[in-house]
């Protein structure tokens, strides 16, 4: 079992893990909806 040090670690990395994969999510979105958007504009 992990010491308690240890645990804290990897719940900060799961953290920031989790924030760095929503904050590409966002991007990625925001791409997408800009080419959709684009292309509605430009029709």
């Amino acid at each position: 079992m992990p010491t308690p040090d240890a645990n804290d670690d990897l719940v900060a990395r799961r953290r920031r893990a989790r924030r760095t994969a929503i904050v590409v999510a966002v991007i990625a979105a925001s791409v997408y909806v800009g080419f959709i958007l684009r292309g509605v504009l430009l029709s």
